[in-house]
């Protein structure tokens, strides 16, 4: 257990320098747009600290794809919950996200296929290359 937990915390902050990037796309975006005028700087700090924990979390949780006791849908769906309470909760402590029903609603439905499509692209990736591998493997000359 003791492995999967610093592996965790060096996934996470791997990828933890890449919150405040992503936070400054959203702020870019939403600036372009007219979407937002200003940002105060409890708002800019609170933004850094939170889209980095996010990216933090997002990529530690991946972790659970290197234990060898649960089942591929088990951590799947453990991967898939966790990174939705992740993104919840920091959109809705941004207010990046109405806090309604009708928000949340939209917002776990454009999750929800989002993931579903991310892994299907890796199912028939992962499926082209072990085929790959079977007929390489089937073509070699026998010893």
């Amino acid at each position: 257990m003791r492995k999967y937990v610093i592996e965790f915390i060096k996934r996470g902050l791997m990828a933890a320098w890449g919150g405040p990037v992503i936070l400054a796309i959203i702020y870019g975006v939403e600036g372009r747009s007219g979407g937002i005028t200003s940002i105060t700087p409890q708002e800019a700090c609170i933004g850094i600290l939170t889209i980095s924990l996010l990216a933090f979390i997002a990529a530690g949780i991946t972790v659970i794809y290197q234990t060898e006791k649960l089942p591929l849908p088990t951590a799947i769906l453990i991967h898939a919950g966790v990174l939705y309470l992740d993104y919840l909760l920091i959109y809705l402590l941004n207010n990046w996200l109405p806090r309604n029903a009708e928000g949340i609603g939209i917002f776990t439905l454009v999750f929800a296929i989002l993931y579903v499509v991310v892994w299907v692209c890796i199912y028939f990736v992962n499926r082209a290359k072990t085929n790959k591998l079977n007929k390489k493997l089937q073509e070699r000359p026998a010893a």
